[in-house]
């Protein structure tokens, strides 16, 4: 039987933001159908990891739209949502899952989205916005400046 990995999710009035977080993952297949389906499978440290979603609405087909980037700890998909709205929940059904939480890092009401930095799909290719990208193996992560923030 196989895991699940943890999920974070967030959302735009047209894309959905899915992280999952899963160090050192192997054999990766993600799969999202247009009815709002979306599978995954990998293998992490010779365990098996899978997942199913029905999404709360239809996206477009995997391929026009959807955008993956893989990184060391975890793989980031952008999923376009076939209708521009906000929904309700990430799943069609109310059920709780404990793998999948929202990403507060990413998250924006619906109110704030016009005030929210552009996620255009270059940023995303360039890495998340934890400064995580491809070549970043060392393990540091980015820690912003406080001092000047601060204004000193």
């Amino acid at each position: 039987m196989s895991r699940q990995p943890e999920v974070l999710w967030a959302q735009r009035s047209e894309k959905i933001y899915l992280t999952i977080s899963l160090p050192d993952a192997k054999d990766v297949v993600l799969k999202t159908e247009p009815q709002g389906l979306f599978s995954f499978s990998a293998v992490a440290n010779g365990e098996p990891f899978s997942f199913t979603l029905e999404l709360f609405d239809s996206v477009l087909p995997e391929g026009s739209k959807t955008k993956t980037k893989m990184g060391l700890r975890n793989i980031i998909c952008s999923i376009q949502k076939e209708k521009k709205g906000w929904w309700k929940r990430l799943l069609k059904s109310e059920e709780k899952h404990p793998y999948i939480k929202v990403d507060w890092n990413k998250w924006c009401d619906e109110d704030e989205e016009s005030d929210a930095p552009v996620d255009s799909d270059d940023a995303f290719d360039e890495g998340n916005d934890r400064g995580e990208t491809d070549d970043d193996d060392d393990g540091m992560l980015y820690l912003p400046d406080l001092e000047k923030l601060r204004g000193k």
